[in-house]
């Protein structure tokens, strides 16, 4: 150990350093770094397990490996990063003393410098290769409606740092380099001024799109369909090219009108509030489609919708077409209804919407297993269509071309042909048809990105899910 550190740095203090003397102080620095490191358990047990060698130190600074990690620390607001996060100031300023013949005075500050700088070197390494190959933020833990797969790492990912040979390589094989990915980087280093947005609003967009990118939730599948909710858009993919685009319309959010913005909001908005009617983040399988379907009515709709509108028209549930239920027994005559006594007990009544041309899910709906009950669905409602901001449903995903959809998830043959047919025609039978294959969807949130031209497109942050992820990586921007 001494004859190695004394090569390097021609110190003669490290002549005398021994692994031995070095461990006990070793061990101590560790127990009073616990609560500045990230992952303590996991880096005091590898050290534990092997006698308290400081790899990092001895098989990386004599080759130069510690000033090239520095310099991928001190370029990570390429990846809309900083450095702050890593402590690399710190890193760099023990790494001119050990570089300095003199800095050292004695084998105690050597002893002291070689455990400080183990210690932040290990702690950075895990905590660069987590950022750049799962994200710096677990959306699971941020987003109240988040229910998307997302990979996040695991001691045994985290643990392969301390068996890196070859820095430089390592660190290569980690960036993002996803054709997406690089677009932003690029429009991040440029200084991209989006169309209406300051430059430091613009850049904020970025910051939270590249580490949306790095998150591990992205379809693998070689068809699939995903919806981004800020685009108000929904695509088929299929080999990686968009076979299908549509508008949809997307559940209404706390910030359709964006008077909240990344560079001016309020503390609260860093704790995510999600309005009730906001479509949640999910992945899941498409796996039938019923025509003429039925609409079971959410009790928190019928609340705080239906029965006011039936209590001012007496008419309303039978034009709409809406039956009504008490203890799930129909009651067949709703204009005569006490709606002082439904609104004493709403929980023993429920509503339904029979089909016909009012049904507020149009003639198809295409089911998938959710928590939170959404579905794609046809909607009587087409003016929505016809503008901008489409963030005006329940929470489900209303289709621009619902048949058009459903050709895209059945193909031609018998099923699409019924699904075609009954919804030309005025029928009341309900339907399901189970698709032939599984489809994965995608909902998805995604504020920024690159399109096929290579232009870069924005999005309004209509669910202040940006100012969400903004708030929590500025944490870390100012450790």
């Amino acid at each position: 150990m001494g004859k190695t550190l004394y090569d390097k740095t021609h110190n003669k203090v490290f002549k005398d350093i021994t692994p031995e003397a070095f461990a006990p102080i070793f061990q101590q620095a560790l127990a009073a770094q616990k609560a500045k490191l990230v992952n303590p358990k996991l880096i005091t047990a590898w050290y534990e397990q092997n006698d308290y060698d400081p790899a990092f130190v001895m098989e990386h600074l004599p080759n130069d490996d510690l000033k090239t990690f520095v310099g991928y620390l001190d370029h990570s607001e390429e990846h809309g990063l900083d450095s702050v996060m890593f402590q690399t100031a710190k890193i760099n300023a023990l790494l001119a003393k050990f570089y300095s013949k003199e800095a050292i005075k004695n084998t105690t500050e050597a002893y002291q410098d070689m455990a400080q700088l183990e210690i932040l070197v290990a702690n950075a390494m895990i905590n660069y290769s987590n950022a750049l190959q799962f994200g710096v933020m677990n959306p699971r833990k941020i987003y109240a409606n988040y229910f998307t797969k997302t990979k996040r790492p695991d001691s045994a990912s985290m643990l392969r740092v301390f068996n890196v040979h070859d820095f430089k390589s390592y660190l290569d094989s980690i960036q993002p380099k996803g054709p997406q990915y690089v677009a932003l980087q690029n429009a991040l280093k440029s200084g991209k001024n989006a169309p209406g947005m300051s430059k430091e609003e613009t850049q904020r967009i970025l910051v939270v799109n590249l580490e949306r990118l790095r998150w591990k939730n992205k379809p693998t599948e070689n068809k699939y369909v995903i919806v981004n909710i800020p685009d108000f858009q929904l695509d088929v993919v299929q080999d990686g090219k968009s076979i299908m685009n549509m508008k949809v319309c997307v559940g209404e959010g706390r910030n359709k009108d964006h008077a909240n913005t990344l560079v001016d909001y309020d503390e609260s908005d860093k704790v995510d509030r999600p309005f009730s009617h906001e479509t949640p983040q999910l992945n899941s399988m498409i796996y039938v489609a019923e025509v003429n379907p039925v609409w079971n009515i959410p009790s928190s709709i019928a609340v705080k919708e239906i029965m006011g509108l039936a209590m001012n028209d007496r008419y309303y549930l039978s034009n709409k077409n809406i039956d009504v239920y008490k203890n799930g027994q129909k009651i067949e005559d709703s204009e005569t209804i006490n709606w002082d006594d439904v609104k004493k007990d709403p929980d023993s009544y429920s509503f339904k919407q029979q089909p016909g041309a009012d049904n507020a899910l149009g003639k198809v709906k295409f089911l998938f297993p959710n928590a939170t009950n959404v579905y794609l669905h046809d909607t009587p409602a087409q003016l929505p269509f016809k503008k901008d901001m489409r963030a005006v449903s329940h929470g489900c995903v209303r289709l621009e071309k619902p048949l058009d959809f459903a050709k895209a998830m059945f193909g031609d043959g018998d099923k699409y042909d019924t699904i075609a047919k009954d919804m030309s025609e005025d029928n009341a039978t309900p339907t399901q048809l189970m698709l032939p294959k599984k489809v994965p969807v995608y909902l998805t949130y995604v504020t920024c990105w690159a399109d096929a031209n290579g232009v870069i497109q924005f999005r309004h942050d209509v669910y202040a899910l940006d100012i969400v992820l903004y708030g929590h990586m500025k944490k870390f921007f100012s450790a």
